[in-house]
């Protein structure tokens, strides 16, 4: 009987296990068809027509089509057959909406939900095994001042007085960029000229000598997730003396957010004015005349821009290919597809 080694045998099973691994990994990271993308957002979607290129910022027409719209609950779509690169590997995508974002992370830890929107407060939490797809700085977060706050002063001394740089740190996570511009500085190349800086001294002279009903005013929140910002500049707006009350719906100013919705900067600014309701700006050929347009648009400090944040989500680790999401924060979902059980 001829003689064989130990440790030729072990060599030999190592092998073979070696192979039978690669062979499962390769097995389990092929793009395979089939399954449904579940997607939590917290917009409401509330408008009472589907919306026509997917939901918000969701390219998803051509790849999928939309066959379900539950204003404000649910929007679903299916894989299209004559999509111009091929059907996707998923069947479907179910968007749920109006889901508070805590809700949504416990539910991405839960396996409840593939896709989430991270705040700051979850990506401080790091999950085992979680992916994270972020975009460019595309929201921009602002202040903006109703008709009612009349003297400019009033309305330059808050911008003066909110402390970015702390609010970045411990709110913000460092998530974003600090910005005094309205178009990010990827953009356009100079938002770095606008000034973000706050200076609590030049904001006390602003306000020497005012009545306190001109130095008292109400903020609110557009978005449940901006109320803690609101709730910080109100205590940087204290010590400038102002009065700052923060509440809900009608108010004198409003903390709010607003989507960058081009790579063209002319089009995001014009889109900008009208998702804030103010006048167009001047149209703009050059960078130069960009500069001038957007400085325009911020003279008078009716519209007070803080920082610029990205779209960040978190992503199951058995949803593969990617990432799902574009620099502008568009869905790109049509290449991804879901790992399937283990053999």
């Amino acid at each position: 009987m001829r003689h064989i080694s130990l440790r030729w045998l072990a060599a030999s099973s190592a092998a073979i296990l070696t192979a039978g691994l690669a062979g499962w990994a390769a097995a389990a990271t092929r793009p395979r068809y089939g399954g449904t993308l579940r997607v939590e957002v917290r917009s409401p979607g509330d408008s009472a027509d589907p919306p026509q290129i997917g939901f918000g910022m969701a390219d998803l027409n051509g790849s999928f089509a939309i066959v379900q719209w539950d204003a404000g609950r649910q929007a679903v779509y299916e894989a299209s057959e004559t999509a111009v690169g091929g059907r996707p590997y998923l069947d479907r995508v179910e968007v749920e909406l109006a889901r508070p974002l805590r809700d949504q992370a416990a539910d991405l830890e839960l396996g409840k939900a593939d896709v989430v929107e991270l705040g700051p407060n979850e990506l401080r939490r790091p999950a085992a095994g979680r992916k994270v797809w972020p975009s460019a700085p595309v929201r921009v977060v602002a202040l903006v001042f109703g008709p009612r706050v009349e003297d400019a002063r009033v309305r330059e001394a808050l911008s003066l007085a909110v402390d970015r740089g702390a609010i970045h740190r411990v709110l913000l996570q460092q998530q974003g960029e600090i910005s005094g511009a309205l178009l990010p500085q990827w953009l356009t190349g100079y938002a770095f000229l606008f000034p973000a800086t706050a200076d609590m001294a030049r904001a006390r002279a602003l306000l020497s000598g005012m009545p306190a009903a001109a130095r008292s005013l109400t903020l609110s929140a557009d978005d449940v997730s901006l109320r803690p910002m609101a709730e910080r500049i109100a205590l940087n707006a204290r010590d400038a003396g102002l009065a700052v009350t923060v509440g809900s719906g009608a108010a004198d100013a409003r903390l709010t957010e607003i989507r960058i919705v081009s790579t063209d900067p002319a089009h995001s600014l014009a889109a900008l004015a009208a998702a804030l309701d103010a006048p167009p700006p001047a149209r703009a050929a050059s960078p130069e005349a960009l500069y001038a347009a957007e400085k325009a648009m911020l003279e008078g400090f009716r519209v007070v821009p803080l920082f610029q944040l990205p779209e960040v989500y978190g992503v199951s680790p058995k949803v593969k290919g990617g990432p799902g999401v574009s620099p502008l924060g568009e869905w790109r979902f049509e290449n991804l597809w879901l790992e399937g059980g283990r053999p």
